[in-house]
């Protein structure tokens, strides 16, 4: 049940994407479709909120229960999807794309605890792997099943989590372990919660607006000034905190820190990739959602596969080798894209191969960099660590909309080729310096218990 919650929360993320420009029709007004930069607040919204509550959730389930705060997590998030079904407009569907976010929070970290809690320390790294594969494997299905979906209209694309939750959290009653609560005490910094939430949305607010707003205006300076100034409080709060949000010290453990860093980084060029594509089969190809989503069903497809046929690779020769070579792919799958495509469909020769070349990249690089960051840590800390692992992701896929957003434009239909031609350039880029960090990972070594103690 525990892959099941897991499958429902990322079946999620390529669906949305999907229907997203079926949405902007939805809550257009005066026969004009919503702006990029409106609808992009779907995935910002939910993913800003997701980063910040997730090391909360995660702690919660350190002191109160990882069993009942994944419990309440599958039931929150089912209710906002229903809510998320009938919004009456484009507000409305943010608000509860942000409740969402608070039961995704609470499943995620909770749900990899409990599964690590069933198996043997020397299958800890297969089972993480595992837990990620399940993720690709939502993935592969949610651009097919999105299309689907949106084809008959995009609320269904919520209203699908309906069945799921409520199987999973009646089977999960019954079935779920009960591990004992690992520490006492309060939860941590709410303050710091709310410190992120403004630094990664006034940011990606900035980013968004900037194209109408103009880069120099008054409001976009102010915006960027709000974040860096929200960030430097968080992080000051954070060094003085006794019970800080995301815990500094972590991040001085060399593979944490360097896995953490390529999860940044490959996650706006993975947010930067997915919404690029359908746009532009969407909105410059004209096809609709069901076509789109069979078209981008074979670079998802693979990550499944790569990620579990990669397992023994990973534990015989580590994960840096495997995050390296997954950034070379994915960089090289970004520039085909950037050098072939045109404004005339050419699927098998601008897309597919790309597709193929991306697919095997995320799922070497993608899961990976999320085991290298759980296993870098103290075991006693898996769920605060996978929480900050998962929290640096989601924040990374708020940035990387925000610069598809700034680059392209707020409305797509005044975008070019060469715009375009620009992002995947820029994500090419990313997929590259996420190589860097897993060569980093490849030199990094020494226990978690050991190099944690030598950062105090």
């Amino acid at each position: 049940m525990v892959l099941v919650a897991v499958f429902m929360t990322n079946l999620d993320l390529l669906i949305v994407n999907v229907a997203l420009p079926a949405m902007g029709e939805t809550f257009s007004g005066g026969g004009r479709s919503t702006s990029l930069g409106a609808l992009s607040w779907v995935l910002s919204a939910y993913a800003i909120a997701f980063a910040a509550l997730l090391v909360v959730a995660g702690r919660a389930g350190d002191r109160i229960g990882q069993r009942p705060v994944f419990l309440t997590g599958i039931a929150v998030f089912t209710l906002a999807s229903v809510g998320c079904a009938l919004a009456p407009n484009l507000g409305t569907l943010i608000v509860a794309r942000v409740v969402q976010a608070v039961g995704a929070a609470a499943q995620i970290p909770t749900s990899l605890a409990l599964l690590l809690a069933t198996v043997p320390a020397e299958r800890r790294t297969q089972a993480t792997r595992g837990w990620a594969a399940v993720g690709g494997l939502a993935a592969a299905a949610g651009p097919v099943i999105g299309g689907l979906l949106t084809e008959v209209d995009w609320r269904w694309v919520f209203a699908v989590n309906l069945p799921i939750g409520i199987a999973a959290l009646v089977a999960g009653r019954s079935v779920l372990p009960k591990p004992a609560v690992r520490e006492a005490g309060p939860l941590p910094d709410l303050l710091g919660a709310l410190l992120v939430i403004a630094s990664v949305a006034t940011l990606s607010g900035a980013l968004v607006q900037a194209p109408d707003w103009g880069w120099t205006s008054g409001t976009t300076l102010r915006l960027l000034a709000v974040a860096v100034l929200s960030s430097a409080v968080f992080v000051l709060r954070s060094l003085r905190h006794p019970r800080p949000l995301f815990e500094l010290d972590l991040l001085r453990l060399p593979r944490f820190g360097a896995a953490n860093a390529g999860s940044l980084v490959f996650g706006v060029a993975f947010a930067i990739m997915l919404l690029s594509n359908v746009l532009w089969c969407q909105e410059v190809w004209h096809w609709s959602a069901l076509r789109t989503g069979l078209a981008l069903a074979p670079g998802p497809a693979l990550v499944p596969f790569v990620t579990l046929l990669t397992a023994r690779a990973a534990q015989r020769f580590g994960h840096g080798p495997l995050v390296a070579t997954g950034g070379l792919l994915f960089a090289g799958g970004m520039v085909w894209y950037a050098r072939f495509a045109s404004v005339t469909p050419d699927y098998w020769r601008d897309m597919l191969p790309s597709q193929l070349l991306t697919g095997t990249g995320v799922g070497l690089a993608l899961g990976t960099l999320v085991a290298a960051g759980v296993h870098a840590v103290p075991g006693h800390r898996a769920a605060t660590g996978s929480a900050l692992v998962n929290s640096v992701r989601q924040i990374s896929t708020s940035v990387g909309v925000a610069v598809l957003v700034a680059i392209v434009g707020s409305h797509i239909g005044a975008a070019s080729l060469h715009d375009f031609r620009i992002v995947w350039s820029v994500a090419a880029v990313l997929g590259l310096a996420t190589s860097v960090f897993g060569v980093h990972l490849s030199r990094g070594g020494g226990s978690a218990q050991m190099a944690l103690a030598a950062s105090k």
